[in-house]
């Protein structure tokens, strides 16, 4: 998979171009849209759709926002569609119209950019090229089948089963365009043990365990009773 990069425009440096890091890109994708906010084609478009690191990350930052409504329904079947592809092995993602028609409004791209700045920034300049072998072809494909898995748990309305997978693909996927796979390893195990939890909770608590998830999860964000 190629670095994410593009170009500052309107510079005046004659030396050779700097990446634009991915959280950047996303504050200048918000900061240009327009009053309507994006299509999820025009966003996908705007990112460099040819690297499917870079558009799972972007997808998953509203997913990882805990008690936000509506923008996580909006990606998450794109989502799961782009990682199927990433785990059929395609060179470019591609989504049908309907999903590229969905609209993305611009207090929603600004909320994108600034918590992907305010929770991954630090993880992004922080992320180096290592274990290769977890960020290669071949890894990238078993990735892909993972994040369907993730994609699928996003989909169920249960609290935090959006945020916890949403954080785990944000991870994997810096792991993914940096080439870390520290960082690709890190969000798969999270991800994992997320969904193990789900699975062992319901099977020994059943319908008691959503009770308790909730109210873990409201007392974790200190949103009462």
């Amino acid at each position: 998979m190629a670095q994410f990069q593009q170009d500052e425009t309107g510079s005046q440096d004659t030396g050779p171009s700097q990446p634009l890091s991915l959280t950047a890109a996303l504050a200048r994708i918000a900061h240009a849209a327009p009053d309507e906010g994006l299509t999820l084609g025009a966003f996908s478009d705007a990112l460099g759709e040819r690297v499917f690191g870079a558009l799972l990350f972007a997808l998953a930052i509203p997913v990882c926002m805990p008690f936000l409504y509506g923008v996580p329904q909006i990606v998450a079947l794109p989502m799961m569609a782009i990682a199927l592809q990433m785990a059929g092995g395609r060179a470019h993602p591609w989504m049908p119209k309907s999903f590229r028609n969905r609209q993305l409004d611009k207090p929603g791209l600004t909320r994108i950019a600034t918590w992907s700045r305010k929770w991954f920034g630090w993880l992004e300049a922080l992320a180096r090229p290592r274990l290769s072998f977890l960020s290669g072809p071949t890894a990238e494909r078993f990735v892909g089948g993972v994040f369907v898995l993730f994609c699928a748990s996003i989909l169920i309305p249960l609290p935090a089963t959006n945020t916890t997978p949403g954080i785990a693909i944000a991870i994997a996927s810096i792991g993914l365009i940096t080439r870390d796979g520290l960082l690709v390893l890190a969000g798969l195990v999270l991800g994992l043990l997320w969904i193990t939890l789900l699975i062992v909770g319901f099977t020994f608590f059943g319908a008691a365990f959503l009770d308790m998830l909730k109210t873990f999860i409201l007392g974790l964000f200190g949103a009462g009773g």
